[in-house]
């Protein structure tokens, strides 16, 4: 049994390609929070006990500065440089890679700061308060190594009115555990219906579709195993300077060899998120609504942020 509160890990590494800046840090609340500020909200609100954040060293600077005089106090925080060379076991990183070497390889990252159960998120995406309890009570819950869990939202609640995304498809089987994880690429709208590509052709998927939005909830021993995976990736893909080691798809992979199993939590919580820079006037709204109707405060750090667990909820 862990002794500390779970944690809750955020990506905060990736390079906005497509977005086109460094939205991880963008103000989009209606006091200039970011977007992460409200996953935090929802965790320390939720009862989580610690941030870890990863992060590149090279804007880690910039990212404190924005970052910790709203949450000084109100939880602790670590900060994880996530770099090419970090885990690559004496192997020669090419020198034009240029991109992160993908989510799951951040978390490899974390292995030497985790020290409780954690959930993992994206810095750039809203989850909603019902995804940080539902996660925050199955990890509280006695969860053991190789029984883990991943927050499952609907297909039509997780597109972009702007372009394509990648989500990882989720099947489940009779008890509700995953059966396998489909990274889908390229998913767009279309006449109120979604499609992905599959070797040039449309595919439909259906809009109720579960779908991993990088949600996951995991033990320490999840990255251990982890490692040797990786490595197993680097040899297969080094020369390819796109090639990314996910967490959908190394979650399949422990699930499919028969080292783990992973249950779905489905959430009543809306996400939305910036993958395009046309989707920031969109989530800007939202966030506003949100504090209209009283979800938020106008401002999330004005007051303590109670937890629920405190308040024996």
């Amino acid at each position: 049994m862990f002794k500390s509160k779970p944690s809750l890990v955020i990506l905060a590494a990736g390079m906005a390609s497509r977005y086109g800046g460094n939205k991880q840090i963008e103000s989009f609340g209606p006091s200039g929070e970011t977007i992460m500020e409200y996953s935090i909200y929802d965790a320390i609100k939720a009862g989580y006990g610690k941030v870890i954040f990863i992060i590149r060293e090279e804007f880690s600077d910039s990212f404190k500065a924005a970052i910790e005089p709203k949450l000084k106090g109100k939880i602790e925080l670590e900060y994880v440089y996530q770099s090419l060379d970090k885990y690559s076991g004496g192997r020669a990183i090419p020198q034009a890679r240029v991109k992160p070497f993908g989510t799951q390889h951040a978390l490899l990252c974390c292995k030497d700061v985790l020290d409780a159960p954690f959930s993992v998120i994206n810095a750039d995406d809203f989850y909603g308060f019902d995804a940080f309890k539902q996660s925050f009570d199955f990890l509280s819950n006695g969860i053991e190594d190789g029984k883990y869990a991943c927050v499952g939202y609907e297909l039509k609640n997780t597109l972009s009115d702007n372009g394509s995304v990648t989500r990882g498809e989720i099947n489940v089987n009779a008890d509700g555990n995953i059966i396998g994880i489909t990274e889908r690429k390229e998913i767009y709208k279309k006449d109120g219906k979604a499609f992905t590509k599959i070797a040039g052709a449309d595919l439909e998927l259906a809009l109720d579709t579960k779908v991993s939005m990088n949600f996951f909830c995991f033990t320490p021993a999840f990255v251990n195993w982890s490692e040797l995976e990786y490595y197993k990736f680097l040899d297969a893909n080094l020369d390819d300077l796109k090639a990314e080691f996910l967490i959908p798809e190394v979650t399949d992979t422990l699930i499919n060899s028969g080292k783990g199993a992973v249950k779905v939590i489905p959430t009543e919580a809306r996400w939305f998120g910036v993958t395009f820079k046309e989707d920031a006037p969109i989530v800007k709204a939202q966030l506003q609504k949100l504090s209209d109707q009283g979800v938020y405060p106008a401002n999330l750090w004005e007051r303590e942020v109670l937890s629920v667990v405190d308040q024996g909820a």
